[in-house]
């Protein structure tokens, strides 16, 4: 799977996904740090990426069309994001993965569920 990480996401989830095969970029390693959001969701479109964030802003659908996207996750770690918040909700993300394509769907994972918001046409 081709992933970007925002930059909130950390070097052990990088490798963490790179560990498993993944083909992983960062924000940070493309010099989008500081990056408004819809430059950041407009070029894993264009590079057919899912993003990987802890950035609830690009849960706003109208926004952000997960629809024209590769995927977006967004890891609700809540307001105590500690680095076992983060590499577990990564777990989470690929085990459902396994079994379910992100494509075009925004995933909220969060402790013990992930919610999938599929667009209605």
């Amino acid at each position: 799977m081709k992933i970007k990480l925002d930059e909130n996401i950390g070097k052990r989830g990088l490798e963490l996904l790179r560990s498993r095969g993944h083909d992983t970029s960062t924000v940070y390693e493309q010099g989008l740090s500081g990056a408004v959001d819809e430059q950041v969701f407009g070029i894993c479109a264009e590079e057919g990426r899912v993003l990987i964030t802890l950035d609830r802003d690009f849960g706003e659908v109208l926004r952000f069309p997960p629809s024209r996207s590769a995927g977006v996750v967004i890891l609700a770690a809540g307001s105590r994001a500690t680095r076992a918040h983060i590499l577990n909700g990564l777990e989470q993300f690929l085990m459902v993965a396994t079994t379910h394509d992100v494509a075009g769907q925004l995933w909220i994972v969060e402790p013990g569920r992930v919610r999938i918001h599929i667009e209605q046409i």
